[in-house]
């Protein structure tokens, strides 16, 4: 066979491939657990009224009489601080995140949490490994000043 069938044979057998067929990513093989990717489509108009800040940790305390909350006071670049509680006591503790610089959504509904009003929400990622929950904030470069606007 000439180089053009070869070529072409090998480009039909990639694209005859069942879709259905597991295959077995690096993750995976490593003990990682992804969760599921979302299947309800947000569109466009929706998605650019969320608004992504940029928001330093000016103070971090664990919530009394909560295992999970922490109360975050943030700069969020307006000149009135923010609280934003976030249930991930497991995964740090607070003194370890002052001074950091973390990614918010700013016009999520305020809502009550253990009588404290958490205006916003932390963004973090999560996957499983080895049958256990990580997490990891969304940490940004110091340089980045508070307010900066995710776009």
């Amino acid at each position: 066979m000439d180089n053009m069938n070869v070529e072409n044979t090998a480009a039909e057998a990639v694209v005859e491939a069942p879709i259905d067929e597991a295959v077995e990513t690096e993750a995976e093989k490593s003990g990682v657990k992804l969760i599921p990717f979302e299947e309800e489509p947000v569109d466009f108009d929706t998605f650019c009224k969320s608004d992504f800040r940029v928001v330093k940790v000016k103070e971090c305390i664990a919530v009394p009489k909560s295992k999970k909350l922490l109360q975050f006071t943030l700069d969020d670049g307006t000149g009135t601080d923010r609280t934003i509680l976030s249930g991930i006591h497991a995964f740090y503790e607070p003194e370890e995140l002052v001074g950091k610089t973390l990614l918010a959504i700013v016009n999520h509904p305020t809502r009550n949490m253990m009588g404290i009003d958490s205006c916003g929400m932390l963004m973090s990622a999560i996957h499983e490994e080895n049958g256990e929950e990580k997490l990891n904030l969304v940490m940004l470069n110091d340089v980045i000043p508070a307010g900066a606007k995710l776009e």
